[in-house]
């Protein structure tokens, strides 16, 4: 075992982990206040859901002795059986418990990810049962086929470091598909929607962004030069990226807005995610600088097209996923890059996304079909966070809004108990 690498990898999962609560924020500051408290923890939940079904059988699926023509995992892992705190993922390795906690935190984000799309008008405990189908019938299979080495992605030659596939265009997938599904929110285009609190959404971007060192570094799986070039890009693209939408904004809308800083951001750590480990950092400048405009471009791609994709995760994490998995074909140093390898990353981005789209919309509609996916008109009115979890974020209550999107709260006083 290398100690040096062990404690590197460890120091990424807990890195990795805490992107979910800052994705929770970073999500539930973009909200109403009157699904505030939803938003958290449609986000939070997954740690629970997921973290439960990974060591009962879905480590097994993902990387697992592959079952046949790079599909998916066998099932002789469950429960974690057969590993040991002794073993190791291969000659002066690191435990294989640390690499199975690791992608664990990927397996946690992925579907929170997904919940941005779906913001103000699910019912939770319908949520809850679609991250656990999702990720066993979407996520595991497609983490088979990207990191696996027996996967049919791996073999041929996808270019995946931490995850633009895997993780980001697979999400951003998912999230169309259940957005189809589940229908516009009452009001959509016609009423105000406006963050509100910007505050947070600035706090959690700023968790993602340190989170993400975790993501990006800690896929080296070893405290070596690759694991330093991947940190810098991925500050790099970051930065690129908040200056390119901010730049947009300016010029498209007169003003530079700090939505538009955070947004950029997460879209040039999504950009980077595939491609840092294989580009020099002038070429990550580039992909950062790419993601962050085009991707401020296609925000606006709901209104156009009609589906209410809430918080934008089709805009920065579909859109920056396929820019940043066909860029490797493009920038990719060492000969890594050309036109085959263009064509090969085409292929993963694609399949991945068509996969996942299809078989999220089954998904979503079964759900749908037999829980009911959507929230009652008179719940999505009210507020979800009532509805579903009798609590609210703040010590206030929601009295409406005004034509000017104003929003009118009331001071409420806490109940007394008796007998207390």
């Amino acid at each position: 075992m290398n100690g040096a690498d062990t404690a590197f990898v460890l120091i990424s999962a807990a890195l990795v982990m805490l992107m979910t609560p800052g994705l929770a924020f970073f999500y539930g500051g973009m909200v109403r206040v009157k699904s505030a408290l939803s938003m958290l923890m449609m986000s939070f939940v997954s740690l629970g859901i997921v973290s439960v079904i990974w060591v009962l059988y879905g480590y097994s699926l993902a990387f697992g002795d592959d079952i046949g023509a790079g599909l998916l995992g066998g099932l002789g892992h469950l429960g974690m059986r057969g590993v040991t705190p002794e073993s190791l993922t291969g000659e002066g390795g690191i435990p294989v418990y640390a690499f199975a906690l690791f992608q664990l935190m990927f397996a946690v984000i992925t579907p929170a990810l997904m919940s941005g799309a779906l913001a103000d008008r699910v019912k939770f405990s319908a949520w809850a049962l679609f991250v656990a189908l999702w990720v066993t019938v979407v996520y595991f299979p497609v983490a088979h086929w990207v990191w696996h080495p027996d996967g049919w992605l791996f073999q041929l030659k996808v270019i995946d470091f931490a995850g633009g596939t895997a993780v980001h265009i697979n999400a951003g997938a998912g999230a169309l598909a259940a957005v189809l599904v589940v229908g516009r929110r009452i009001g959509f285009t016609k009423e105000p929607m406006r963050p509100h609190s910007l505050p947070l959404v600035v706090l959690g971007a700023g968790l993602l962004w340190f989170g993400w060192f975790g993501f990006n570094a800690g896929s080296a799986l070893a405290a070596n030069g690759t694991a330093a070039m991947m940190a810098l890009n991925t500050q790099l693209a970051a930065g690129a990226a908040m200056v390119a939408w901010l730049a947009y904004e300016r010029i498209r809308h007169g003003a530079f807005t700090s939505i538009g800083a955070a947004s950029g951001a997460v879209a040039g750590l999504v950009a980077i995610t595939p491609s840092g480990a294989h580009v020099t950092p002038v070429a990550a400048l580039a992909v950062g600088a790419a993601a962050g405009g085009v991707c401020a471009w296609a925000v606006g791609l709901k209104y156009r097209l009609g589906y209410d994709d809430s918080l934008d995760v089709v805009g920065v994490h579909l859109v920056g996923g396929l820019i940043g998995t066909l860029m490797v074909g493009v920038l990719a140093t060492g000969g890594a890059g050309g036109p085959t390898q263009l064509g090969r990353q085409a292929v993963g981005a694609f399949a991945v996304m068509a996969f996942s789209f299809v078989v999220s919309w089954v998904l979503a509609k079964a759900v749908d079909l037999t829980v009911g996916f959507r929230a009652t008109q008179d719940d999505e009115t009210a507020g979800v966070d009532h509805a579903y979890h009798a609590e609210s974020a703040y010590d206030f209550a929601f009295a409406g809004s005004s034509a000017d999107g104003r929003v009118s709260l009331v001071r409420v006083e806490p109940q007394q108990k008796s007998g207390v």
